[in-house]
């Protein structure tokens, strides 16, 4: 029996949505299956469409026995997790032709590093590339001649932008086939010690790249639990990967093995009499079991966006209040880094995704009356680990772990970390953000302090640097909202900040940006809404003032006389530097037309 919260949320975002989610519905049935592309398609429209593919797969699309799937990927190789994807097309090609199917490669998408960009110009660029891949991905779609997807993306934007892309044909089947995390490195408590001593001036640059090296080493997704790792809980706890795919190690046999076996799914969805289109997968409910997995395991802040868009591509109206009325009462069963030592390989061997659904299921927290990419047998297929079979070639599953491998790492729903989820809203004069509480002691999730205040991030770290913030404060760093500058993350503050409260001092921040998905241990009060470009109360903040962030209580407030507040000019800012150079000028649309944070911080939606 589900939840009576779970229940009462779903069915508000379910009335809220009715006129949307009908709109969107009436498309899909508007561009609904017409057959195979031979059917459909005038024989100059298919001989383009087949020109450079081989003899017998030209055959086989011309005939229409089988279906053709469109290959979408977000490959490079400048990005670990995106690298293995290099080799997939002609494995996937191959799977195809193994069940009688043909599979070409639709398209690319970009795919950048936030790691790399992070506290860097193309940063500014990061959020909006979520929009592009989606508007990639229809593109890469539009020629029609598809009969079901395979989509190539793991990390930040990448994969909500695809969902995005594929809601637009939500007619077709869609199967996400992930290529998993790196091998462990060196442990993340290391890792976030060095940098520290990096930002107090104890270690050099050479100490750091030797560290950070150490940690972010070969093929494969980062291992802490980011955006990218929170992605693909995502996609699997909401249906759209096969059981028990994320997190596993690419270039292994298992990892192998599972790839085939999403081409052979793939293709038994998309005949007629087990047709499962994306449309019917992501539903409300498909959505709430999405922010049910984010709370238990207290996964990326950056989702509170993502998740709003995404939903918004299906025509639901999912908002932060849903998230936060959810928390109350989703527990908190996991701690991998940044919310405790663990990286996400110790939490796939605790009993990782499967023990997860599993012990959400049992109580209530999750819908089970929801399709998948393996039709409409629910989640109890999730709540089951892959293993080789026999001879090696194939995947079968078997029932999940019925103890966790690690209690300091992953927990039942009887012993929790906490009662409420990694996520909090909080609200107050200054308007609406969320906090990620997962990684936050309980007593730094308290702070009253004088603002000191900051156009930008660097100008942070400078009065660091010159020793001028030794004392209890509030950073509020404003003007880095979407319309400002695109809504760079601004997890390069991390360390400077994590040094001051290690000194002993009462620190947080408050920003219309983001922070990254590996932030924590510092309160961060994050994604304000209204934004200060558009005249919100975080622009009328002054030195001085006196600052409460609560996150347990779920109160952000400048204690300011309302009537007062109201009277202040809101300041400016020159933003001119973030108009040109590294691409941000082919953006300057996208930031005048973004919408808030709350909306999803998207031009499409």
């Amino acid at each position: 029996m589900v939840h009576s919260k779970v229940q009462a949320v779903t069915e508000r975002i379910i009335e809220r949505s009715e006129e949307t989610r009908a709109e969107y519905l009436a498309q899909v049935d508007r561009a609904h299956f017409e057959g195979r592309a031979a059917s459909h398609l005038s024989c100059g429209n298919l001989a383009h469409a087949i020109a450079a593919s081989t003899d017998e797969d030209k055959k086989l699309i011309a005939s229409g026995r089988g279906p053709n799937l469109a290959i979408v990927n977000a490959y490079n190789d400048m990005l670990s997790a995106h690298q293995p994807y290099g080799a997939y097309p002609p494995l996937l090609k191959e799977a195809a032709a193994r069940n009688g199917a043909t599979a070409q490669v639709a398209g690319g998408v970009p795919a950048m590093c936030d790691g790399v960009t992070q506290g860097r110009a193309g940063m500014e660029l990061s959020l909006f590339s979520r929009d592009v891949i989606a508007m990639s991905t229809a593109i890469a779609l539009s020629h029609d001649v598809f009969e079901g997807g395979m989509f190539l993306g793991i990390c930040d934007k990448i994969v909500p932008g695809l969902v995005i892309g594929a809601l637009a044909f939500g007619h077709l089947p869609a199967m996400f086939v992930p290529a998993g995390p790196m091998p462990t490195g060196i442990s993340n408590s290391e890792k976030a010690r060095v940098r520290q001593l990096y930002a107090e001036g104890k270690v050099g640059r050479d100490e750091l790249l030797a560290s950070e090296s150490a940690s972010y080493h070969s093929p494969g997704t980062c291992t802490f639990y980011g955006t990218a790792n929170s992605n693909q809980m995502l996609v699997e706890i909401m249906g759209l990967q096969l059981p028990g795919s994320s997190f596993v190690n690419p270039g292994t046999d298992l990892r192998n093995a599972l790839t085939n076996e999403a081409v052979k799914q793939l293709v038994q969805i998309t005949e007629p009499s087990r047709h499962t289109p994306i449309a019917k997968v992501l539903t409300e409910k498909a959505f709430i079991n999405g922010i049910v997995g984010l709370l238990a395991t207290g996964g990326s802040t950056n989702h509170t966006l993502h998740l709003v868009a995404m939903a918004r591509a299906a025509g639901i109206q999912l908002t932060w209040q849903d998230m936060a009325e959810l928390s109350d009462v989703v527990p908190l069963l996991c701690h991998v880094y940044p919310n405790g030592t663990a990286d996400i390989n110790h939490f796939a061997a605790a009993g990782g995704m499967q023990f997860l659904i599993r012990e959400l299921l049992g109580a209530g927290l999750l819908h089970d009356d929801v399709h998948t990419v393996l039709g409409d047998s629910g989640m109890a297929p999730y709540c089951e680990d892959p293993f080789l079979n026999e001879d090696r070639t194939g995947v079968v599953w078997r029932p999940t772990v019925e103890e966790t491998g690690d209690a300091d790492i992953l927990r039942p729903v009887s012993d929790p970390f906490s009662g409420h989820g990694g996520l909090q809203l909080l609200e107050g004069n200054i308007g609406r953000s969320v906090i990620k509480v997962s990684a936050i002691k309980p007593e730094y999730r308290t702070v009253k302090a004088p603002a000191i205040v900051f156009h930008d991030q660097d100008a942070l770290l400078e009065r660091f640097k010159a020793g001028e913030l030794e004392k209890d404060f509030v950073a509020v760093v404003r003007f880095q909202g979407p319309q400002a500058n695109g809504m760079p993350e601004l997890h390069k503050l991390t360390p400077t900040l994590g040094v001051l409260q290690d000194r002993g001092f009462k620190v947080a921040l408050i920003t219309d940006g983001r922070m990254s998905g590996a932030s924590g241990k510092v309160p961060a009060a994050i994604h304000v809404s209204p934004e200060a470009v558009e005249g919100g109360p975080i622009a009328k903040i002054r030195d001085g003032d006196l600052i409460e962030l609560d996150a347990e209580a779920g109160v952000l407030r400048v204690h300011v006389d309302d009537a007062e507040l109201e009277q202040r000019q809101a300041a400016e800012c020159d933003l001119s530097g973030s108009a040109r150079g590294m691409g941000r000028e082919l953006f300057a649309n996208m930031r005048a037309i973004a919408s808030g944070a709350e909306s999803g911080a998207s031009i499409l939606y």
